[in-house]
C-alpha cells in the first residue's frame, strides 16, 4: 500500500520506476541470453558502463534530497560517495590475499611495499562482506551527522555552508593522498579479483552487479520519496521556504535538517559502495571538490525537488561525458561549465520543468 501511494504520487516517478524495472530485466537477458551477433546483443562494457550511471543517478538523488527539498546546496556530497567507495574497496582487497603481486596473506601489496608489518585497526573486521556492509552506512552516516550537528545547530547556511561542504571534501582529498594513512595513496585501490567469492571479470557478476545498482536507485527513489511526502518531508520543504516561521511554529529545523542530510549521505555512500566494484579502482580523485560540483549540475539539468528529474540528469550528463572525453577530452570542462550556466539563465527549473510546462500547456489548450 505505502510503495503504490508513492508511485502514484506523480506520473513521471511512475515512467521512471518503470523504465528501470525495464531496462533491469532486459539488458542482463540482451547480455547473457542473446548471442553476441545479433544486433540486440549488450556487450559487458556497456553493461559495466550502465550500472556506473545507475550510481551516478543514486547520488543524484541523494543530493536532491538534501538541495532540491531542504535548500542545503552541498558541494561535499562526493566526500560521501567516495568513503562508502573506499570501504568497499578495503573489502575487495582484503578478497586478493596470496594473489597479490606479494602474495601476502593479509596485506595488501601497497602495505608491503611500504613495509608495514600490519594491517591498521581500521582495516581489521573488513575481510568479512556483513561488517562492510554496516561500514559503508556508519562511516558516511556518522561524518554527515557530526557535520551536520555543528553547522546546523549553529544556523551556518546558504554560501556559508556551501563553502564548508567544499572545504570538507578537500581536506578528504588531501588526507586521502598521504600514504601513511594506509588507503593507498595517489594510487588508491585497484587490482580486485573477486566480490562474495565470484570473479569480478565474470560477466555474470558484471550483470549482477548492474541489476544490483539498478535495485538500489529504485530503492533510493523510494525512500526519497517517501520522506518528502511524509510529515518530515513537510517540515523540511516548509524550512527551505520560510525557516523563520517554521521555527515559530515549534519546529527545531536543525534537527530535522541533520537527519536528512545523514539519510543523504548514507545513500551516496552505498551509491559509492556500488560503484567501485564495477570500475574496477577507487582513489582519492573521487574526493576532488569539482565532482561535487559536476554532481550539482546533474541535479540542476534533471531539475531540482523531483528525484528522478536529478537521476535523468545524471544519465545525460554522464553519457554526453563518455562520448565527450573519448572523442573531444580537452573540451569536456569548457561544455560542463557553459552547460551550467545554460542551465542557471534558461532553465532553472530543469528538464522537467519544462516537460511539466509543456504538459500543463497542452492540458488547458
Amino acid at each position: 500500500m505505502m510503495i503504490r501511494s508513492l508511485v502514484n504520487h506523480d506520473r513521471g516517478g511512475q515512467i521512471f520506476l518503470l523504465v528501470l524495472c525495464l531496462i533491469g530485466f532486459l539488458i542482463p537477458i540482451a547480455n547473457l541470453v542473446i548471442p553476441s551477433d545479433s544486433m540486440f546483443h549488450v556487450p559487458t562494457y556497456s553493461v559495466s558502463l550502465l550500472g556506473k550511471y545507475a550510481c551516478y543517478a543514486l547520488l543524484a538523488i541523494s543530493l536532491d534530497l538534501v538541495w532540491g527539498y531542504c535548500g542545503i546546496l552541498s558541494l561535499g556530497h562526493g566526500a560521501f560517495f567516495a568513503l562508502g567507495g573506499y570501504v568497499m574497496g578495503m573489502y575487495l582487497m582484503r578478497q586478493i590475499g596470496t594473489r597479490g603481486v606479494y602474495g601476502h596473506p593479509e596485506l595488501p601489496d601497497f602495505m608491503v611495499f611500504l613495509n608495514w608489518d600490519s594491517l591498521p585497526w581500521y582495516w581489521m573486521g573488513l575481510d568479512q562482506f556483513w561488517f562492510a556492509a554496516i561500514m559503508i552506512i556508519i562511516v558516511p552516516g556518522i561524518l554527515a551527522f557530526l557535520f551536520g550537528w555543528l553547522a546546523f545547530r549553529s544556523r551556518v547556511s546558504g554560501v556559508y555552508l556551501s563553502i564548508m561542504t567544499q572545504a570538507l571534501t578537500y581536506a578528504l582529498m588531501l588526507a586521502f593522498f598521504r600514504n601513511e594513512l594506509g588507503f593507498g595513496g595517489n594510487n588508491g585501490l585497484t587490482d580486485f579479483k573477486d566480490v562474495l567469492g565470484f570473479s569480478l571479470q565474470s560477466d555474470a557478476t558484471k550483470v549482477a552487479l548492474f541489476v544490483s545498482s539498478v535495485i538500489a536507485l529504485v530503492l533510493g527513489y523510494l525512500i526519497c520519496q517517501y520522506l518528502v511526502t511524509s510529515k518530515l518531508g513537510r517540515v523540511i520543504t516548509a524550512a527551505r521556504d520560510a525557516e523563520s516561521r517554521a521555527r515559530f511554529l515549534g519546529y527545531h529545523v536543525e534537527y530535522y535538517q541533520v537527519w536528512v542530510f545523514t539519510i543523504s549521505a548514507v545513500i551516496a555512500g552505498i551509491a559509492g559502495a556500488l560503484y567501485v566494484p564495477q570500475v574496477g579502482i577507487i582513489n582519492p580523485s573521487e574526493f576532488q571538490p569539482l565532482n561535487s560540483i559536476e554532481l550539482v549540475v546533474w541535479v540542476a539539468l534533471g531539475g531540482r525537488a523531483t528525484l528522478y528529474g536529478a537521476a535523468l540528469g545524471a544519465g545525460l550528463v554522464n553519457y554526453i561525458k563518455t562520448i565527450l572525453t573519448g572523442a573531444l577530452p580537452e573540451i569536456w570542462l569548457f561544455f560542463l561549465g557553459l552547460l551550467f550556466v545554460l542551465v542557471t539563465i534558461l532553465l532553472p527549473r530543469g528538464l522537467i520543468g519544462i516537460l511539466r510546462r509543456t504538459r500543463l500547456g497542452g492540458n488547458n489548450g
